[in-house]
């Protein structure tokens, strides 16, 4: 777990689920919060509690724990590379933009590249628009994400070869 430096909570999502029994309803509530500090790590956390504010205490527990590093382009703060990933029914795109674009995204997938640190990023989500599926997904993809050194040195060519400039 990352020492406690200044992270940023952002409660993504709290619902109500009831469950029916003999005397009525049963209420409980279930949060999802993304938690980050604004320049390379990023973590979600899900949990459900009795009351809204244990739920939310759990979640951003469980984010903290989750708490992983990103990677970005070296210019400026967007993604190094095109990234498409599939979790469940959600289906999510996540593209480089240019500087000055802003973060171009649903409200939840823009949190946590917010809270990633990335300032430009175009997205698109396929399919389910369930904020855990989103965020698992965007999880997903942005530990996925390989710098070009990664990539060079994966495939066992210097970095010159990689992007075609000397033969």
């Amino acid at each position: 777990m990352a020492d406690e430096k200044e992270f940023k909570e952002k409660v993504l999502m709290v619902r109500r689920v009831a469950k029916v029994v003999e005397g009525g309803k049963r209420l409980h509530f279930s949060a999802l919060v993304a938690v980050g500090d604004h320049e390379s790590m990023v973590g979600i956390g899900y949990a459900k509690a009795n009351e809204v504010i244990d739920a939310v205490r759990k979640a951003i527990f469980q984010a903290k724990k989750n708490l992983f590093k990103v990677k970005f382009q070296k210019k400026h703060k967007t993604l190094p590379h095109e990234i498409e990933v599939e979790y469940k029914s959600c289906k999510i795109i996540l593209k480089p933009a240019a500087p000055g674009s802003g973060i171009i995204a649903e409200t939840n997938l823009r949190s946590i590249l917010e809270l990633a640190g990335y300032t430009d990023a175009i997205t698109k989500i396929i399919g389910s628009s369930n904020p855990v599926l989103v965020s698992k997904a965007a999880v997903m993809a942005l530990n996925q994400i390989e710098s070009p050194e990664e990539v060079s040195k994966r495939r066992g060519i210097p970095l010159n070869l990689l992007f075609g400039k000397d033969k």
